[in-house]
């Protein structure tokens, strides 16, 4: 009852009601990112979602275009701006999922979205993380987030698959206020975001 009826009511009511309140926020980091990227502010881009089923994440835009003379794009440290950065440590870059939520296509507490590359390179233990909605936080995210193996977040994510209740969105919806609030694990060690998984 919880995964089928409770949890995408709740899903929805909290992500609009978030997206009110966090409306001066939203707009604020819009205009100082549209500054910083020379009027470029969100990144679309397709994920995997329920099931592999891809659609369209939105996220804010911290990294600039900047491409080497062979069109392949600069390493991420170079690309990120001073603005993307200080929206990346406070996580402000996440709040436009809120929308994504609205739509029905992620749910606030799931395993992150990641890139459609990675879909084949999963073992089938590892694939079962798509067996529910990708959310904007998770299991692994108040455990680690990008500071952890790729092999401790999908082990963590495929316990929440499997454990997923009311109670244990509700702890990691706290967790969560709390590392934002703390700034913890939103890198890897020698990476801006979190190295590439190659399986």
């Amino acid at each position: 009852m919880f995964k089928h009826l409770l949890k995408p009511l709740f899903d929805f009511l909290i992500a609009l009601l978030l997206l009110i309140i966090l409306s001066p926020i939203i707009i604020l980091t819009a205009f100082f990112l549209f500054i910083a990227n020379n009027g470029k502010v969100f990144f679309l881009q397709p994920r995997p979602g329920l099931n592999n089923k891809p659609f369209r994440i939105i996220k804010f835009k911290t990294m600039r275009d900047s491409f080497d003379k062979d069109g392949n794009p600069l390493p991420d440290y170079v690309r990120l701006t001073k603005v993307g950065s200080i929206v990346r440590s406070a996580s402000l870059d996440e709040l436009l999922q809120l929308i994504n939520v609205l739509k029905g296509d992620m749910s606030l507490i799931g395993p992150r979205p990641l890139l459609m590359q990675y879909l084949p390179r999963y073992s089938p233990e590892q694939a079962k993380r798509h067996n529910v909605k990708p959310g904007i936080t998770g299991w692994a995210q108040i455990n680690g987030r990008n500071a952890i193996s790729w092999e401790q977040k999908f082990k963590y994510d495929v316990e929440y698959v499997e454990k997923q209740s009311f109670l244990l969105d509700m702890k990691i919806l706290c967790m969560t206020f709390i590392n934002v609030l703390q700034r913890k694990g939103i890198s890897a060690d020698g990476h801006v975001t979190m190295e590439e998984f190659n399986g």
